[in-house]
């Protein structure tokens, strides 16, 4: 891999890594002191509030000033016992918010495994296009080498060939933004294992083998073979 395609690379790898970073985002301090009693119920965990409060009939898919129902609160705080109370009361658990992010991708992100779990289990759908980039979770956790999250969705049905705006799967971000490691060789192993298209390119016509050659990352090289 010469210089330029190095650079080139780190470049375009260290902004995308930023923006994801970015545009996936917990309420924030100022968000939540602006909070109503049940998002304040559920972003502080409290189960016996939100007991109370979903009593009353609350509007369960209400959103604060990021689009987010009270559902993506939960996931995001990690709180399980008050995103099954949600759930199980009909929350819509595929809603994205403004950033286009469902919970099944907030969970994919945060190596969640108990909180993917409860979302697939609530009806979550692993299809889902999400995220300002049109990927999907699977691709999401894919790119941040989580084994775990990485099998919990290819066996949930994901779509293992979903190609983002950027042109790239889940294989082939698992090799331009991993580091070749061990948990990016089981990711590539397992998307292979469920049948993930090793002939598709990136915009610049690569295949993942092609990718992970330049890169010096034997291990995954041999998978790929």
């Amino acid at each position: 891999m010469n210089a330029f395609l190095i650079s080139a690379v780190g470049l375009l790898v260290s902004i995308f890594v930023s923006v994801t970073g970015a545009a996936q985002s917990p309420p924030s301090d100022r968000e939540t002191a602006t909070y109503n009693r049940f998002f304040k119920a559920v972003y502080a965990g409290d189960q016996a509030a939100v007991r109370e409060i979903l009593a009353t009939g609350v509007d369960l898919e209400q959103k604060d000033g990021s689009g987010r129902t009270a559902l993506h609160i939960a996931a995001f705080q990690s709180h399980d016992s008050v995103f099954q109370q949600l759930a199980g009361a009909g929350s819509n658990v595929n809603a994205l918010e403004n950033s286009q992010y469902d919970v099944i991708t907030i969970a994919a992100v945060a190596n969640d495994l108990e909180m993917l779990r409860l979302a697939l289990k609530f009806g979550g759908n692993p299809k889902n296009v999400t995220s300002p980039y049109g990927g999907t979770a699977l691709i999401a956790a894919a790119h941040l080498g989580h084994v775990d999250v990485v099998r919990t969705l290819l066996a949930a049905g994901s779509s293992v060939d979903h190609i983002n705006n950027l042109g790239w799967t889940a294989l082939l971000e698992a090799v331009i933004l991993g580091d070749g490691g061990t948990n990016y060789q089981a990711v590539v192993k397992d998307l292979l294992l469920y049948g993930a298209n090793k002939l598709l390119t990136d915009g610049d016509g690569r295949t993942a083998l092609m990718l992970a050659r330049q890169s010096g990352y034997a291990e995954i090289e041999t998978l790929l073979k």
